[in-house]
């Protein structure tokens, strides 16, 4: 795994594609960036990808969180200024995704949100449960790691090394840093008209067997809120959906009408 400095930073594929459009995808929970590798391939044909990744000791609230994502996409867009810009969020990303559309709605041309953790709000116990987590020794998030793999993923849907790397992930983030995410899921905000201001189409993305969180209610939610929404429910699949064998996200944005000319490539 690469190392990550202290200050988010994003993670870029061997394969630089400047002459394409910008995908920026935020991870979940873990802040890797590293899992959206089994989706890189398929990406490459019609995008210039990067992925935020965070320290492992990261404890940035909100807002601070939302400026360095948009300093670290002007960063990109100074090497090219025409460049469309697509925002893809998932799970905590996706909270994270929402908030830095909000806040620089004209710089993204197309935004896809995949299973929102601001699902956590519809679930009262899930909220309050997850502040019991500070009184959980950190020696046993290891055990609980392995525990939670199964209502993460629908794991017959994931390769044997997927699964491995899944854990691994989720065993680099220390128990500190899990508390300090699950409290800004607690306190998650965005205004509901702010919301409405945000003009270019979404793709709602949403497992239709996440058992983690409810995210096809959460979807549809925010499917009533947003101006211009398409929405695909992968009726199979569980939270950690873009791991699964049978997931494509390129496919799923192709087959929705979702690329722009430019993110189409002779071999698509």
């Amino acid at each position: 795994m690469p190392k990550v400095e202290n200050k988010p930073c994003f993670l870029t594929p061997s394969r630089l594609q400047p002459e394409y459009p910008l995908f920026v995808y935020l991870p979940g929970m873990d802040g890797t960036g590293q899992l959206l590798r089994s989706q890189t391939a398929g990406l490459e044909r019609g995008f210039d990808i990067r992925c935020l990744a965070m320290a492992r000791t990261d404890r940035t609230p909100w807002e601070m969180l939302t400026n360095n994502v948009l300093d670290l996409i002007h960063t990109e867009l100074e090497k090219s200024q025409q460049r469309q810009v697509y925002l893809c969020g998932e799970s905590f990303g996706a909270c994270l995704a929402m908030k830095v559309a909000i806040k620089s709605p004209h710089l993204f041309k197309r935004i896809i949100l995949i299973n929102p953790a601001s699902a956590i709000q519809l679930r009262p116990w899930l909220t309050w449960t997850s502040q019991l987590t500070y009184l959980v020794p950190s020696s046993f998030y290891d055990v609980g790691a392995l525990a939670l793999l199964p209502v993460l993923a629908s794991l017959p849907r994931l390769s044997r090394n997927v699964r491995y790397e899944l854990l691994k992930a989720m065993r680099s983030v220390p128990a500190e840093t899990i508390n300090w995410r699950l409290s800004l899921l607690r306190e998650f905000y965005v205004n509901q008209g702010d919301l409405q201001k945000l003009k270019q189409p979404v793709l709602l993305i949403a497992g239709g067997s996440d058992l983690l969180l409810p995210s096809e209610t959460e979807v549809k939610r925010l499917e009533n809120i947003l101006p211009q929404t398409k929405t695909v429910i992968l009726p199979e699949s569980g939270h950690a959906c873009l791991l699964e064998e049978n997931v494509n996200l390129y496919k799923i944005l192709k087959d929705n009408d979702f690329l722009l000319m430019k993110s189409l490539t002779v071999n698509s």
